[in-house]
């Protein structure tokens, strides 16, 4: 295909000017190729709004949705909003009409399990901040020998600033009986009633939902798209469970000298990079052994608090839901891809990729190994997890200033999911993306290609109507068991 052969090209010129090593002989991409035609797990789902407000629209757009053959939609439970008045308080009456009226236009249920906050990031139209209870709670806390405080659940910044959108995965210890309560209270209001409506269960781990640090969330200053974004790992309980994973590879404070170089006296001065912008300016994220150490325990940790949180979740659910997986998010993070001087930045202050690995490398995944094969550690278990990506009706720019190999990024994380047998579905990042022809011809190439074997819709309003209706109807009719 003009677009698969033209994104390859691009990334053959990419590759040959990081510095980093090219790929081995024969470790070229595998394309699966159309998996979703005919296929009976194929799903083709759309979201809700973030918040029903105009009930004769939504109505609407589920009838238009419906009579195409559109399988299932995506609702955000919002925590804050069903526990926010007070703890183990919930109320579900929003979700009550949400869910009865999705399925009364004979449509299934792919509720998401919305850890984290609504309102601040791109596309968003409605606020829903965690429960304020949560914070003080825990305030006085003391964990691995951390006194928590006011802000000891949250991510700290290169730049010294704390975000609310999440809690950090290395306090997951600390809050896990509380995302086991609300999907407890979740299984139990709706357990029964829609035992067999709810197709999926997806589950929210870090900002807008997805597999990521907040690093270009707004919290902190210039460091939005196209930026490199900011390391998150700052805060007093990332800094000891990097001293403690530090100790654990290298067993004595003696040996990290030998491996970095350095002349630390303590293990309290293991921490995260003093310099951050020298970190990356001066390429030491992959060309130190500091430097890859840090990335690995950073993307590490990141995958190890996905494993906690799906875990108690499937667990919590038992045998509720029969027919559902569960689903996780990884946001395609595609830009400063080819940047001249710090190439694929964001990619590490998101804490998607390992920098220890070969980047140029479709055996490693170009770096997502981990993050891929994420659902490959629920293997055997009693519910499949799949993998949801986004950014599939994007193009390559790799140019200033974006540096972006969106479309490339679709391909790599598609041959990876298929070389691991993950199943992979996907998204379109921005609204705009199913509104136009150009989009949806990139969604197309995707599946035709890459091996996506869903595809949900953001949002359900962009296509009800117009080339979005018109795209999303032709695709299904393409792709659909009856195909």
């Amino acid at each position: 295909m003009r677009r698969v052969t033209t994104a390859l090209a691009v990334l053959g010129l990419v590759l040959a000017g990081t510095g980093t090593a090219q790929a081995a002989p024969g470790d070229g991409p595998v394309p699966p190729g159309p998996v979703a035609l005919g296929n009976p797990e194929f799903t083709a789902n759309v979201m809700a709004p973030l918040k029903v407000t105009d009930w004769a629209a939504f109505e609407a757009d589920l009838a238009t949705v419906a009579g195409y053959g559109v399988d299932a939609v995506s609702v955000d439970v919002w925590w804050g909003d069903v526990e926010g008045a007070a703890d183990n308080r919930f109320d579900w009456a929003y979700y009550d009409r949400v869910f009865a009226t999705v399925t009364a236009a004979g449509l299934d249920l792919a509720p998401i399990l919305s850890f984290h906050q609504a309102g601040g990031n791109v596309g968003d139209d409605y606020t829903s901040l965690l429960p304020p209870w949560l914070w003080e709670k825990y305030a006085g806390v003391t964990h691995r020998g951390v006194l928590l405080g006011p802000t000891g659940l949250q991510h700290r910044s290169e730049q010294g600033n704390h975000s609310r959108e999440s809690v950090q995965g290395w306090a997951d210890r600390v809050v896990m009986g509380e995302y086991r309560d609300f999907t407890r209270a979740f299984e139990q209001q709706y357990g029964d009633r829609y035992a067999d409506e709810v197709v999926e269960v997806n589950v929210s781990l870090g900002p807008s939902g997805e597999l990521r640090y907040p690093s270009y969330n707004q919290h902190d200053d210039g460091t939005g798209y196209p930026t490199r974004g900011a390391l998150q790992a700052y805060s007093p309980l990332a800094v000891r469970d990097l001293q403690e994973s530090v100790l654990r590879r290298y067993g004595s404070l003696a040996e990290v000298n030998r491996a970095w170089g350095t002349d630390l006296r303590s293990v309290d001065e293991i921490g995260p990079p003093a310099d951050a912008e020298a970190f990356f300016t001066g390429l030491a994220y992959r060309d130190t052994q500091y430097g890859r150490d840090f990335v690995d325990w950073y993307n590490g940790s990141l995958v190890d608090h996905g494993e906690r949180v799906l875990r108690t979740v499937v667990a919590t659910l038992g045998g509720d839901f029969p027919e559902a997986d569960i689903g996780y998010k990884v946001p395609g993070i595609h830009w400063q891809m080819t940047h001249p001087v710090h190439p694929r930045a964001t990619e590490v202050t998101t804490g998607l990729v390992q920098t220890s690995v070969d980047l140029d490398s479709w055996a490693t995944g170009h770096g997502y190994q981990r993050i891929v094969e994420l659902a490959n550690r629920f293997d055997g278990g009693a519910r499949e997890v799949v993998l949801h990506f986004t950014a599939l009706e994007m193009d390559d720019q790799p140019g200033p200033e974006a540096y972006s190999l969106a479309q490339t990024l679709v391909g790599w994380i598609g041959d990876h999911a298929y070389r691991a047998g993950v199943g992979l579905k996907g998204e379109n990042a921005l609204a705009g993306g199913v509104q136009s022809n150009e989009g949806w011809d990139n969604i197309e190439e995707a599946f035709a290609t890459w091996g996506y074997l869903g595809l949900t819709v953001l949002r359900m309003s962009d296509v009800a109507s117009g080339t979005g209706q018109r795209r999303y109807a032709e695709f299904i009719a393409e792709y659909g068991p009856a195909a």
